[in-house]
């Protein structure tokens, strides 16, 4: 039986590099997972007013029935202001509730975080973990997954460098372990 991985990109940018990225890393899950994009743009900003019955957004239903199939959650995401992208944050509120439904709970999670930058996205790495763990979502420690200066990793097609494909591959691989034991 195969596992089904959500894999949610931050950027909501047709072609930011954080897509770039995540198209190339689900390539490298082993034939067993099934890694599949999540969209998040269509999600109506989080506004408990509206999570009550006949309120509810179509949107944060599907988004929620989708999420609740899925065996993991793996994170692609660029740094806005030393912090998480809106839309990301919004989606993470969004299957967080209504309080005692978290779709998120117990779904083993990876960060893979991206920047032109040198920095490598670290605020966003980061901050977003804080919130998973809060949400009891079993996250890959080792490796650390900061992709700095992403231009020089991906060609003109968005395929990651032969030097850059080792590192994904083990990225891959560690959350593809820490799956398995859940």
């Amino acid at each position: 039986m195969s596992k089904k991985i959500a894999v949610i990109v931050g950027s909501l940018r047709k072609g930011s590099y954080s897509r770039q990225v995540a198209n190339n890393l689900v390539g490298m899950f082993p034939s067993d997972y099934e890694p599949e994009f999540v969209e998040i743009g269509n999600l109506p900003l989080y506004n408990e007013d509206l999570d009550t019955p006949g309120n509810v957004p179509a949107a944060w239903t599907e988004f929620r029935n989708t999420m609740k199939d899925v065996s993991g959650v793996l994170f692609v995401t660029p740094e806005y202001n030393r912090s998480v992208p809106g839309g990301l944050k919004n989606a993470i509120d969004v299957g967080s509730r209504p309080y005692g439904e978290s779709i998120w709970d117990k779904k083993p999670a990876a960060v893979v975080s991206v920047s032109p930058g040198a920095i490598s996205g670290f605020g966003a790495n980061h901050h977003l973990r804080q919130s998973l763990v809060f949400l009891n979502m079993p996250t890959l420690q080792q490796p650390e997954a900061y992709l700095g200066n992403v231009t020089n990793m991906l060609d003109e097609n968005g395929k990651v460098s032969e030097k850059s494909v080792g590192f994904l591959q083990s990225i891959v691989d560690a959350y593809v372990e820490l799956l398995n034991r859940y």
